[in-house]
């Protein structure tokens, strides 16, 4: 575990490494800690060692690697309709349960020792971008230590195509308190998946595309003062269209108006 003496002010928390690369690069640079959740790819040794090794040679400071062992849960197989819970989402098999809900106390613990006395956090959005059930854990975690620690919580606007509808109508009993439209750092989000590729430890499409700009919102805390918006007006990415398709490429901005609006391809006000 690689730990900076200094406190430091923000931090960027996620579940695996290249998730920091694929929805919080625009934060990376600037962030004085980077905490990694998961370690070990479950049942996959090789893939395992790759990431080690690619964690160790990334160009970032402040690395925290927790290094929890993965539950090995399926993720295409919650990523539609999952039934959410404090730990994270209820998961059907019992052994992969188990070691799910395991996973969420040592998350819990690590990042209460990894995030005090930061100010701001980033990390996975409430529906784990695209569905990934580890996302959407880590993201219940820090959250859970939101209170308790006293630092106000980032998430990005990125979706899929395959959890949109499920997004929407969780979005109706969010809030956020603020927001901030900022540009990906395309220079070292290219450099980070350069140094995956290079170990083999890189998870996603090598065709993806990142946005030219993107949405972070602040999760309030509950008892925060500050004036509550709802998602009902925003716009959020959709990665299965952040593709690098021949043109003419479509527009990755899914509205989260109701479906019957039909306004999935209207301009942002």
């Amino acid at each position: 575990m690689r730990l900076q003496q200094r406190q430091a002010r923000n931090a960027v928390v996620v579940a695996h490494p290249d998730d920091e690369a694929l929805w919080l690069s625009s934060v990376v640079a600037s962030a004085e800690r980077i905490v990694f959740g998961f370690g070990a790819v479950f049942d996959r040794p090789g893939r395992s060692e790759a990431r080690r090794r690619a964690v160790a040679a990334l160009p970032l400071n402040g690395i925290v690697n927790l290094e929890i062992p993965e539950s090995g849960v399926d993720w295409k197989s919650y990523q539609i309709q999952p039934e959410l819970t404090p730990l994270g989402i209820k998961i059907a098999e019992p052994s992969v349960r188990d070691r799910y809900e395991s996973n969420y106390a040592r998350l819990h613990d690590g990042l209460r020792a990894s995030l005090a006395g930061c100010a701001d956090v980033y990390t996975h959005n409430p529906w784990g971008e695209y569905g990934h059930p580890e996302h959407i854990q880590v993201y219940r975690a820090v959250t859970a230590l939101q209170e308790e620690l006293g630092y106000k919580v980032w998430f990005s606007n990125y979706v899929s195509a395959r959890n949109l509808t499920f997004v929407r109508g969780l979005t109706e009993r969010l809030s956020w308190a603020q927001r901030a439209v900022v540009r990906p750092d395309l220079g070292l989000a290219r450099a980070l998946m350069a140094v995956y590729r290079h170990q083999g430890a890189w998870t996603y499409p090598l065709a993806h595309r990142w946005p030219v700009d993107e949405v972070m919102y602040t999760q309030p805390t509950r008892s925060s003062a500050d004036r509550r918006h709802p998602f009902t007006s925003e716009w959020l990415l959709d990665v299965t269209r952040l593709r690098w398709w021949s043109p003419p490429w479509r527009d990755p901005r899914r509205h989260l108006k109701p479906l019957h609006k039909r306004c999935d391809h209207a301009p942002p006000p």
